[in-house]
C-alpha cells in the first residue's frame, strides 16, 4: 500500500484496516533488518537483563542493611551492616560496567540496521521504473534518505536504550516490590489502571499528529529541493514573492503540527508525574499504618518507597522515547512504501541471452497508456531493420518520446511487444539491453567528476585512448582540451564549467563509447546553437553509421541526415518515407519544412 495520493500526494488519513496493514508492512522491514543480527541482539538484551537486575538490588540490600545491619550494630555486630554495604557498592560497579557494554553493544547493532537500511533505499529507488521517479518527486525521495533515516537513526542511537531499560528496570521493580511486601504491590497494581488508560489515550491521539508531523517535514523538504533545483526558473519569472509565501504556508503548517504534539505532551507528563505521586502517597500512608501496627519493618517501609518512586522514574523517559518511537514509526511507514513499491518493468525471471545484437526493432501491435489511462499509442505497429536511421517528427505530445521511452525499455507496453532482433525486450537481461540500445536525452547530465569520467560512463574499462578518440569523433576533443586541465578538468569545480552545447557533445561522447546496436536521440541536438549544430551534423554521421537509429527532433536540419522520416500524429503515423520524398509532397512534413525554411529567411 502506497502512502502517497493519486497525485503523488503523501497520505495521513489511513483507515484502520491501512493503519493495522501498514504497521505489519513496517514490521516486515524492522524483523528483515534484525533477523541477521539476532545473536548481537540476543546477546545485548542478555546483558541489559543482567544489569537491571544489579540495578534493582539496591532498594533490597538497603532494606537489608536498615533491618538486620542497624540491630546487628548495636551489639556491635559490623558483619551485616558491611555486607550490605559491600553489595550495594558491588552491584552498582556491576550495574555500570554492564551498561557501558550495552551501550557500546546496541550502538554497533543501530548503526548496522541503519547502513543497511540507507543501503536498501539507494539500491531500491535505483531499481525502480521511470514512472515511479517521474510520480515521486525527487524531494521525496531525498526526505526518505534525510530526515526519515535521521529520525530513525536518533531512535536506535537513544530509544531503544531507554525503552528496553526501562521496561526491564519497571518489571524488575514491581517483581521485587509485590517479592518485598505484597500489599504494597496491590497499591502499585491498582495504579496501572490509570496509568494504562492515560498510556492508551496519548498513543491513539499522538499516532496521527506524528505522522502528520512527518508529511509536513517531508512537504518542507520537498518544497525547499524543488526551489533550489529550479532556482533559474525562480528568478526568471520572479517566482521568489510566491515561494516565500508558500513555504511560509508549510513552516506553519509543520509548526502547527508540532504544537498540539506538544498540547498532548503537556497532559501526558504531568499525568504521569501525578499518578506517580499518588501513588507513592498511598504506599507510604498505608505503610505508615502497618509499620505502626509492627507489620512492616521501616527499612521494608523504605524500600517499598523507592521501589514505586523508581517505577514511574523510567515513565518520562519512556513518554520522550515514545515521542522519538512514533515519528520513527512514522519515518519507517514512509520507507517500507518505497521498498514495498515494485519495478514497472521488472528483471526477466529466466532471461534470454543477447551478447550481440544486430539492432533489428519491432513493434507488435504495442499499446500503450500511462497511469492516468491516456492512451498514448493505441494499436501501434512499426519494424525498423538493422542499420536504418529514422527521424521521428511531429507534434508535442504525438507519442515520439513514448515510442524512444519503449524502445529503452523505461516503460513495458501495456499491450502487445516491442522486439529486438526478435526477442521480447521483457525477456532481455537488463546488462544486454543496456549494452544494446542507448538513449541520448536533451538533458545531458554530467556527474560529479572529470570529463574523462563522464565520457566513461559509456565503457567503464575504457582506455584515455579510447575516450579521446570517442572524443573526436563527436567534435568534443577541441573544446574538452580547452579546459583549465583537459580531460581530468572537474566539470562541477570553478573553471571546469560547460555550456549545455559542450554537455551535449560530451554526452554524444559518452554514446560513442558505448557503441550500441541502437541509438536514440530524444532532441539531443536542441541544447546546441546552430554553429556547434553544424558540427555535430558531421558528428552524427560518425556516431550513427552501422547502427538502428531513432532521432527525434523539432529541427528538421537533423532530420535530413535519417534514411527514413516517420511523421506521428495521436500516437499513429501519418507518413512514412524519405526524407526528399516527403519535402516533395503536400502532407505535415512538407508543411513543417516549408515553415522551417521561411523562419531562416
Amino acid at each position: 500500500m502506497s502512502v502517497t495520493g493519486v497525485e503523488g500526494e503523501e497520505r495521513h488519513d489511513f483507515t484502520r484496516a491501512e493503519s493495522a496493514q501498514i504497521r505489519r508492512r513496517s514490521l516486515r522491514l524492522l524483523g528483515s533488518l534484525l533477523h541477521p543480527l539476532r545473536w548481537p541482539v540476543v546477546g545485548a538484551m542478555l546483558v541489559v537483563v543482567v544489569s537491571t537486575a544489579a540495578q534493582v538490588a539496591g532498594p533490597l540490600l538497603i532494606a537489608f542493611g536498615i533491618d538486620k545491619g542497624l540491630p546487628a550494630l548495636m551489639q556491635q555486630d559490623w558483619m551485616p551492616l558491611a555486607l550490605a554495604g559491600g553489595a550495594y557498592l558491588l552491584t552498582g560497579i556491576i550495574g555500570a560496567l554492564l551498561i557501558a557494554w550495552y551501550t557500546v553493544l546496541s550502538a554497533r547493532i543501530s548503526q548496522a540496521v541503519l547502513i543497511d537500511l540507507r543501503k536498501r533505499v539507494f539500491l531500491h529507488t535505483q531499481k525502480l521504473s521511470l514512472e515511479f521517479h517521474e510520480s515521486y518527486t525527487s524531494g521525496r525521495i531525498i526526505s526518505r534518505q534525510t530526515s526519515d533515516l535521521d529520525t530513525i537513526r536518533e531512535l536506535l542511537d537513544s530509544g531503544i536504550n531507554q525503552l528496553v531499560q526501562g521496561v526491564l528496570y519497571m518489571v524488575f521493580t514491581a517483581i521485587a516490590l509485590f517479592t518485598l511486601d505484597g500489599q504494597s504491590g496491590l497499591v502499585l497494581f491498582a495504579a496501572l489502571v490509570p496509568l494504562i488508560v492515560l498510556t492508551r489515550w496519548f498513543q491513539l491521539r499522538s499516532q496521527t499528529l506524528f505522522r502528520q508531523s512527518r508529511v509536513a517535514s517531508a512537504s518542507l523538504i520537498v518544497h525547499f529541493v524543488e526551489t533550489m533545483t529550479g532556482i533559474r526558473a525562480v528568478k526568471a519569472f520572479r517566482k521568489e514573492k510566491r515561494n516565500e509565501k508558500q513555504f511560509a504556508g508549510l513552516v506553519e503548517s509543520y509548526r502547527d503540527v508540532n504544537g498540539r504534539v506538544i498540547q498532548l505532551f503537556g497532559i501526558f507528563d504531568p499525568g504521569l508525574v501525578l499518578i506517580g505521586n499518588v501513588t507513592v502517597a498511598a504506599v507510604l500512608l498505608v505503610g505508615a499504618f502497618r509499620v505502626a501496627d509492627g507489620q512492616l519493618a521501616i527499612g521494608a517501609l523504605l524500600a517499598a518507597l523507592l521501589y514505586t518512586r523508581r517505577f514511574f522514574d523510567p515513565m518520562e523517559e519512556m513518554a520522550m522515547f515514545y515521542n522519538s518511537y512514533q515519528s520513527a514509526a512514522a519515518a519507517l511507514e514512509k520507507i517500507s512504501g518505497v521498498l514495498e513499491e515494485r519495478p514497472g518493468v521488472p528483471d526477466p525471471i529466466k532471461p534470454v541471452d543477447l551478447w550481440k545484437a544486430d539492432g533489428d526493432v519491432r513493434f507488435d501491435n504495442v499499446q500503450f497508456a500511462y497511469k492516468t489511462d491516456r492512451v498514448v499509442l493505441p494499436h501501434f505497429d512499426l519494424t525498423i531493420p538493422s542499420g536504418q536511421t529514422i527521424a521521428l517528427v511531429g507534434s508535442t505530445g504525438a507519442g515520439k518520446s513514448t515510442l524512444a521511452k519503449l524502445i529503452s525499455r523505461f516503460y513495458d507496453p501495456s499491450e502487445g511487444r516491442v522486439l529486438l532482433d526478435g526477442v521480447d525486450l521483457r525477456d532481455l537481461h537488463p546488462k544486454d539491453l543496456r549494452r544494446a540500445i542507448v538513449m541520448v536525452t536533451q538533458e545531458a547530465y554530467l556527474f560529479s567528476g572529470s570529463v574523462a569520467d563522464n565520457i566513461a560512463i559509456g565503457k567503464p574499462d575504457a582506455t584515455l585512448d579510447e575516450i579521446t578518440a570517442a572524443a573526436r569523433a563527436v567534435g568534443a576533443h577541441g573544446f574538452i582540451e580547452g579546459l583549465p586541465s583537459g580531460y581530468d578538468t572537474d566539470v562541477n569545480k570553478r573553471g571546469g564549467r560547460v555550456s549545455a552545447g559542450q554537455r551535449q557533445l560530451i554526452s554524444f561522447a559518452r554514446a560513442f563509447l558505448a557503441d550500441p546496436a541502437v541509438l536514440i536521440l530524444d532532441e539531443a541536438t536542441s541544447s546546441l546553437d546552430i554553429p556547434s549544430e553544424r558540427l555535430v551534423q558531421e558528428a552524427l554521421q560518425t556516431l550513427l553509421s552501422d547502427r538502428t537509429a531513432v532521432i527525434i527532433a523539432h529541427r528538421l536540419s537533423t532530420v535530413a541526415i535519417a534514411d527514413r522520416v516517420l511523421v506521428m500524429e495521436n500516437g499513429r503515423i501519418v507518413e512514412d518515407g524519405t526524407p526528399e520524398e516527403l519535402i516533395t509532397g503536400t502532407g505535415r512534413f512538407a508543411q513543417l519544412h516549408a515553415a522551417w525554411r521561411e523562419s531562416l529567411v
